[in-house]
C-alpha cells in the first residue's frame, strides 16, 4: 500500500476523488473517506471503469493496482 499513495497521485485519482490521506479533494468520483470501498471494488474500478471513470488497465501495471487498491482501503478502513 506504500506504494499505492504514489499511484494515486500519478494517476490523477484525486482530480475526481475525496481521500483524506492524499489530501484530495475531487468532486466527481464518489468520496472514498465516505464510501470505504472494499479492495475487490477498487481493484475492479480501477481495471474496468464505471460510469464516469475510465478504465486505468492500459496505464496501470497490475501491481500498481493492486497497490492503489490497498492504499485506498487502508487510508478509508474499507472492507
Amino acid at each position: 500500500a506504500s506504494e499505492g499513495k504514489s499511484v494515486y497521485a500519478s494517476a490523477g485519482c484525486g482530480g475526481c476523488h475525496v481521500l483524506a490521506a492524499a489530501g484530495s479533494n475531487g468532486q466527481v468520483g464518489p468520496n472514498l473517506d465516505d464510501s470505504k470501498p472494499s479492495y475487490e471494488l477498487v481493484a475492479t474500478r480501477v481495471t474496468k471503469g464505471q460510469g464516469a471513470m475510465p478504465s486505468f488497465a492500459d496505464q496501470l501495471q497490475p501491481q500498481q493496482i493492486a497497490d492503489v487498491s490497498a492504499y485506498v482501503v487502508e487510508s478509508t478502513g474499507g472492507g
